[in-house]
């Protein structure tokens, strides 16, 4: 049987958007047998996959990119597709052998590339659909997909009833960001969340071990405290039943685009034209308060993005109106 392999090893957000490339390549390949390379930490993202063979090493020191290698080499691939696209990933290809290579950038060590040169001039997920066009794949969702399993189901709605949520009553507030990148914290989630909740919107503050001393600080003045409750399939699985969510440019505004809901991303420093959450450009929140792809909106301070811009955004989209009318919960 022929042999595939996708090379995906981070970072959360990424991994995220690459789902739906991933799903695409295993479908064009549905003959063959296909293997995803990843990192411990995102393995679990692809547990209910049951046609994919993943295989998790982590990706730092000479010692795991020596295991990485001797497992691409031994696999003997017909085709390698790299959605990493850095120095790391180029250069296991380079060493791989004879497979066929498709990748991001038009040089060596790929055999299918699109032609233009690329350097962050659009969304990266734009810029792999185009990688796989050039390979023959074509039929790619915008949207992420996580897939659950019934105990993810029952958990997450045995937590739901624990704490009186019913579906589309609440909001989800992720308030963190990278520890390394304090600028991408938006300072006002507080004064929001008090608004939601007397609007009759009851809110629940999501995030990871790195949030736990911010959401339980905010939680005190309203709202349920959820960081490191789920898991990141069964987060997506949360946002099911939420009417929308409000994010800073963070991991988590990547999983919950998965579940259908309106995510309202709040950017800064970053450029949210490259980085926005898969079928949510239009909810991205910048201090220039444009929302068009034709201004640049690098460098911006967070902090001068207003509450009373996020609520209007809220308003415009009648997700305010009837808390008992979730959003978009049917896709």
């Amino acid at each position: 049987m022929r042999k595939i392999l996708i090379l995906k090893f981070g970072a959360l957000g990424d991994v995220v958007m690459a789902t739906p490339l991933v799903a695409a390549i295993c479908a064009k390949h549905d003959d063959a047998h296909c293997s995803l390379l990843t990192t411990p930490a995102f393995a679990p993202l692809f547990s209910g996959w049951k046609d994919l063979h993943v295989v998790a090493i982590d990706r730092h020191g000479l010692r795991n990119l020596w295991h990485m290698l001797r497992f691409i080499r031994a696999g003997e691939f017909e085709r390698i597709y790299d959605l990493q696209g850095n120095d790391r990933s180029g250069l296991l290809l380079a060493l791989a052998g004879r497979s066929e290579k498709v990748g991001i950038h038009p040089r060596f060590p790929y055999t299918h590339h699109p032609d233009e040169k690329w350097d962050g001039q659009s969304h990266i997920f734009s810029r792999m659909r185009a990688v796989l066009e050039s390979a023959g794949v074509g039929d790619v969702s915008d949207r992420p997909v996580l897939l659950v399993d019934d105990a993810m189901v029952t958990r997450v709605a045995q937590w739901l009833e624990k704490n009186a949520l019913a579906r589309g009553r609440f909001a989800l507030l992720h308030a963190g960001a990278s520890p390394t990148r304090p600028g991408k914290r938006w300072p006002y989630f507080d004064a929001l969340a008090q608004r939601l909740l007397a609007a009759g919107i009851e809110v629940v503050w999501l995030g990871g071990e790195s949030d736990r001393d911010l959401n339980r600080r905010l939680a005190r003045n309203g709202g349920i405290d959820a960081a490191g409750a789920f898991t990141i399939v069964e987060l997506a699985e949360l946002g099911r039943s939420a009417r929308f969510a409000v994010t800073n440019d963070s991991g988590p505004m990547h999983v919950l685009s998965a579940a259908g809901i309106p995510v309202f991303g709040l950017f800064g420093p970053s450029d949210w034209r490259r980085n926005h959450a898969l079928g949510q450009a239009n909810r991205v929140i910048t201090p220039d308060n444009t929302g068009s792809a034709s201004v640049a909106s690098t460098g911006g301070d967070i902090a001068n993005i207003p509450v009373d811009e996020v609520w209007q955004r809220l308003l415009d989209e009648r997700l305010l109106d009837d808390p008992t009318v979730p959003g978009d919960l049917s896709r």
